[in-house]
């Protein structure tokens, strides 16, 4: 029998993670799903808590979206957008429209979160490049936040604002306008939310006063900084975003990869606060796991203004080979039919508040010094010193060990730095977040020496 762990240590490279130390353990290889649980080739059951990097929303092997594959491939497993098209990419396409926010009318599919936001990126840079008066062609500059994460090519990564991760690339990547966000709990001008009135807003204000006549566009992720740490931008910040842009003329680029499909206890996060943008991206659990999918979403303004003649060539010139695949397409019509008859979201807010009564117990640990939540969208902020917030020195790797110790307790989590974050699947039960919560009360006790 073949030894896959030897295996994978010899002909492996996984993202994200430094080989040196991976090498010197024993990988867990992941069998099987079953539920919202992952099992592994030796048999042992984890919950899986950060749904497969954030993209399992209905749990694994759901029979519905098993289903609508297995029929689709019967039928057509692939063919391309280029030149032609296909059943199950119109009835998505037709479908996301319906669910949108309010404008958004046109859908253009690709693979995953970052091609999405690349995609989002050279559609607005050509939309303005298409007018006539140079005033618009001189919008060629994007603003993105700090702590912003967008994907890993280079246009999402030219708008990424971590820099343990983005730092090293910047020679290869146009520089990005950078706006404050809004990390409140170590706030950059010593203020306390709410009474601080969003003053971090005002630095994206002062940048497009300044700016704002060569800005193609402004890129946010609605209502969460994910990767920053589950960063919570304070209720109205989006909806104050969306009117500075419509005053200065640029568009709203908002990034829902991580925030869409019922996350935060709505399909989409911008709608929340009844925020449509310009331009909208979305992936990770639009298939709900089962295969890569994405989509970048326009308004009909901006579709027209690629219409014209070829001789002209105002038409898009990007694509990717597997855009608007047959199998993705149909394990997301299914995933939506799932949430309606399921009622998903309703069951997401009623785990959402269960969730938050019982991360209350974390309070009582002087390691956690921040608990941020929205909807199923949970980071933990460890730190040394409670009082001072004074943070753990990274090269104690307190988040990571901490996730490894949760595993003997059956569950699998993946930190953000000294940010333990939690995104179990949409179909997560009370039970399990009972014993998520009391596992990772021990295992950051045993860490930190509690």
């Amino acid at each position: 029998m073949t030894d896959l762990p030897e295996l994978d240590l010899r002909t492996l490279w996984h993202p994200f993670t430094q080989m040196g130390d991976w090498m010197d353990g024993r990988p867990v290889v992941i069998e099987r799903g079953e539920g919202n649980y992952l099992i592994d080739t030796e048999g042992r059951r984890y919950l899986d808590g950060i749904s497969s990097m954030w993209v399992n929303l209905h749990g694994h092997d759901h029979p519905r979206i098993r289903a609508a594959i297995h029929t689709q491939l019967d039928r057509l497993a692939h063919s391309t957008l280029l030149g032609l098209a296909n059943e199950p990419s119109i009835e998505l396409a037709a479908r996301l429209v319906e669910l949108a926010p309010a404008g958004l009318t046109r859908v253009f599919f690709s693979d995953n979160g970052s091609t999405a936001v690349e995609i989002a990126l050279k559609m607005a840079f050509q939309f303005w490049q298409q007018h006539e008066d140079q005033a618009s062609r001189a919008r060629t500059r994007f603003v993105a936040l700090k702590g912003a994460y967008h994907g890993d090519t280079l246009g999402a990564v030219a708008l990424g604002g971590v820099e343990s991760f983005h730092e090293i690339f910047r020679p290869l990547v146009f520089e990005a306008l950078r706006a404050e966000n809004a990390y409140c709990y170590r706030c950059p001008y010593g203020l306390r939310y709410p009474d601080c009135g969003i003053h971090c807003l005002e630095s994206l204000e002062g940048l497009l006063e300044r700016h704002g006549h060569e800005v193609a566009a402004v890129v946010v992720e609605p209502l969460v900084q994910a990767a920053a740490g589950i960063l919570l931008l304070p209720d109205g910040w989006l909806k104050r975003a969306r009117e500075l842009c419509t005053r200065h003329g640029t568009l709203l680029i908002v990034d829902e990869v991580a925030t869409g499909f019922g996350r935060t206890g709505r399909m989409f996060a911008c709608e929340h606060e009844g925020v449509t943008p310009d331009l909208m991206t979305i992936a990770k659990g639009m298939s709900a796991g089962f295969l890569p999918l994405a989509a970048t979403l326009t308004s009909e303004e901006i579709f027209e203004g690629f219409l014209g003649p070829v001789r002209d060539q105002r038409q898009f010139f990007h694509g990717h080979s597997y855009s608007g695949n047959a199998l993705a397409c149909a394990a997301s019509l299914a995933s939506l039919e799932v949430f309606e008859q399921e009622a998903v979201l309703e069951h997401v807010r009623e785990m959402s508040e269960h969730l938050a009564r019982r991360l209350e117990t974390l309070r009582r640990l002087p390691a956690v010094g921040e608990i941020r939540q929205r909807g199923l969208m949970v980071g933990i902020e460890l730190v040394q010193d409670r009082a001072t917030r004074e943070p753990f020195d990274a090269g104690e790797r307190i988040g990571a060990l901490v996730c490894m110790a949760i595993r003997k307790h059956g569950v699998i989590l993946r930190p953000l730095g000294e940010t333990i974050v939690l995104m179990p699947p949409l179909s997560v039960q009370r039970g399990e977040i009972e014993h998520l919560v009391d596992a990772l009360a021990k295992c950051i006790a045993q860490v930190t020496g509690e």
